[in-house]
């Protein structure tokens, strides 16, 4: 797709997903995936609270980018500034909407709110990811470090996500069940939602 108004207005519709899924998971506690886990390691050492799940988000993501603006700026393009804009107020904007639902913390609900958020972030990635207009930060440096090592993608991204996870979990972030689920179903689901918007995008490209 070009960059126009309607990719990058397509592309905050799914970081707005991904940000309000984030801090649903988050609030669940029944684990975070692996940035998720950074973010909330960043959270509790900076001594932020919950409900500043969005700045941690912050500080991990402009942080990443200025580490590939001066290591690999090709990395670096406008969908990546388009995703990390707004992500930070959305994450936070998430965590405002949970706490006014005030839904009972039973074990149920808690499982119910986590399957949600992690289906929103899953759908959020594929949205974003079929807008292709650029890449997020830590997706940027694993394709950094991918060319730099000349391996395979999938292979750095496994021990990319080990690494978050463990200095996440050495941060005080939240390690659960829902983590280890979530290694196992992320990719698959995230590219079975990608192709599906790329396909509906394309249709709609054909009708133009």
């Amino acid at each position: 797709m070009k960059i126009n108004l309607k990719s990058i207005l397509l592309a905050v519709v799914g970081i707005f997903c991904v940000g309000v899924g984030l801090s649903f998971v988050n609030n669940a506690m029944l684990g975070n995936d692996s940035i998720g886990i950074l973010y909330d390691g960043i959270r509790n050492t900076a001594n932020l609270t919950t409900a500043q799940l969005g700045t941690a988000s912050n500080i991990a993501n402009y942080g990443l980018a200025l580490v590939l603006f001066f290591i690999g700026r090709r990395y670096i393009n406008i969908g990546t500034l388009i995703y990390i804009l707004p992500y930070g107020f959305f994450v936070n904007l998430g965590t405002n909407i949970y706490n006014y639902l005030a839904l009972p913390e039973t074990i149920f609900i808690r499982i119910l709110v986590a399957i949600i958020g992690f289906l929103m972030i899953y759908l959020g990635l594929g949205i974003y990811i079929a807008t292709d207009i650029g890449v997020e930060p830590f997706t940027g440096l694993v394709m950094l470090i991918k060319d730099k090592l000349k391996k395979e993608y999938a292979s750095v991204k496994i021990v990319f996500d080990l690494i978050l996870v463990t200095i996440g979990v050495l941060l005080g972030g939240k390690f659960g069940i829902m983590t280890l689920i979530t290694a196992f179903s992320a990719g698959p689901i995230i590219q079975f939602f990608s192709k599906k918007v790329t396909g509906i995008l394309n249709r709609q490209m054909s009708h133009i």
